[in-house]
């Protein structure tokens, strides 16, 4: 179980600032209307950064996921090293990762739909023992002696077509954990879960195929998912929070997809993260030809390169827990500097600086991650959620087999440095671009703010005159 839920409300402004955060011609209600501008105080709830671990449900949906996460790793590194070592081929590797990505590309949309309409506990029960079943069918199949390429490829896809539903129903299933009050809390420790569990099970996985061989390693994935299915049916139903669900009828999928597109808050949002899962988060491709090609080292370089982006990422997920609203100028902001980061990493001649590098951009890549996560599901009417995330995992997710090889192609064609720095020229221009269309759509300006203590840089509503000239050329 990886990353990703009633009292749907949310305080009220405190300021005209806040009003401005989600337009009136935004269609239908907006109850979680927690998208904050920039206006909005800095508090903090009691409790800290591990606030969500105090609800119960959320604990045990915590604790499942960390060692289901920890299987899941190991099984990645696990199923690359066997197709490889099955074809000698990396083509053959690169297939497998497609079919598992390319169902949320194709019918992404679809889960959200099945997710609004049904109880995600038990939907979430059928999906993670599903899962753990096609783990346990690859250990069956690797532990006898009987595997052939394409059975990897059956078993992935069928793993993503399985995902297609997981993925909206564990995302929308922590408002109903926590409430829509620590719902980026708990976003926050999700994805610091998820990347902890990084650390650890490749370098488990390692240990285990040079012991015995990548089938113990499928056994162990497909054994951990019965961690969050016993917590699943532990929960206490009387303890999640009611969320409305939407009945079943005809043209729900475009019904989602109008509803996005009428909305600000979501399709930016939402247009940011396509850009960068499908051309900024090509790590893969770009330290391993950095580690082989630029600095010419071996596997170990590029296990250390992944290790520190890792260890920024589950910095970055813990400093996003330890705050309270999903602001536009952080959601843009870090989008920004990520993509700053990986220019100038594509430019330093140094190993020691490109590694040291890859720290602040895990940190980034992961508070951009949590932030438009948790704004577009607190931006959104609780019956529209499923859709609303299927879409986000559906451009997050399913723009890697779109991105993935047109990044391979310009790595190999122009070198390591080219194919990196395009990847982050690509998503700086598409942060502040959509920066800039989200403060023009919220009626604001910038505004500069030297006195001590105060931000630099403030997000304002325009004064009337303004208002009436920025109506007047759109």
């Amino acid at each position: 179980m990886s990353t990703g839920p009633g009292a749907d409300s949310a305080p009220a402004p405190k300021n005209p600032a806040d009003s401005a955060s989600v337009p009136a011609s935004v269609p239908g209600p907006v109850p979680d209307r927690a998208v904050a501008t920039d206006d909005a105080p800095q508090g903090r709830t009691k409790g800290g950064t591990f606030r969500s671990l105090k609800v119960r449900n959320y604990r045990l949906f915590a604790t499942g996921a960390m060692i289901s996460n920890t299987g899941t790793w190991m099984s990645r590194i696990a199923q690359d090293w066997l197709v490889l070592s099955l074809t000698g081929s990396s083509t053959a590797v690169g297939i497998t990762t497609a079919l598992q990505f390319l169902p949320m590309l194709l019918f992404g949309l679809y889960g959200g739909v099945i997710a609004d309409r049904c109880p995600r506990r038990r939907l979430l029960l059928i999906t993670q023992s599903a899962l753990g079943l096609c783990g346990l069918a690859l250990a069956a199949l690797t532990l006898s002696g009987h595997v052939q390429v394409w059975h990897v490829y059956l078993i992935a896809f069928l793993l993503g077509m399985v995902t297609v539903v997981d993925n909206p129903t564990r995302q929308v299933f922590v408002n109903e954990m926590v409430g829509p009050k620590d719902l980026r809390n708990a976003v926050s420790l999700n994805s610091a879960n998820f990347q902890s569990a990084r650390l650890v099970g490749p370098a488990v996985a390692g240990v285990l195929i040079t012991a015995v061989g990548s089938g113990w390693a499928f056994l162990i994935n497909g054994l951990s998912f019965g961690a969050p299915i016993i917590g699943l049916l532990m929960m206490r139903t009387s303890e999640l929070h009611t969320v409305k669900r939407a009945p079943r009828g005809k043209g729900q999928l475009r019904e989602g997809l109008r509803y996005v597109a009428g909305n600000p808050d979501l399709i930016w949002p939402i247009v940011l993260v396509g850009f960068i899962g499908t051309f900024g988060f090509n790590f893969p491709i770009w330290l391993s030809a950095f580690a082989d090609d630029v600095f010419h080292a071996g596997p170990g370089t590029y296990g250390l390169l992944n290790t520190l982006i890792a260890i920024g990422s589950v910095t970055g997920a813990l400093l996003a827990a330890r705050r309270v609203v999903a602001r536009r100028r952080l959601l843009v902001g870090a989008a920004l500097m990520f993509g700053v980061l990986e220019m100038v990493a594509a430019a330093t001649p140094y190993f020691w600086l490109f590694a040291a590098l890859m720290v602040p951009i895990g940190i980034f890549s992961l508070t951009f991650n949590v932030t438009a996560n948790s704004s577009v599901q607190l931006a959104t009417d609780p019956a529209m959620r499923g859709r609303v995330m299927s879409l986000f995992m559906m451009v997050f997710v399913g723009g890697t087999p779109i991105g993935g090889p047109l990044v391979g192609w310009l790595t190999d064609t122009c070198g390591a440095r080219i194919g990196f720095a395009a990847g982050g020229l690509v998503s700086a221009a598409a942060a502040a671009g959509v920066g800039l269309i989200l403060v023009r759509a919220g009626g604001l300006r910038m505004k500069l703010d030297l006195r001590r203590g105060h931000p630099r840089v403030v997000f304002v509503p325009r004064a009337p005159e303004d208002r009436k000239q920025l109506a007047a050329t759109a």
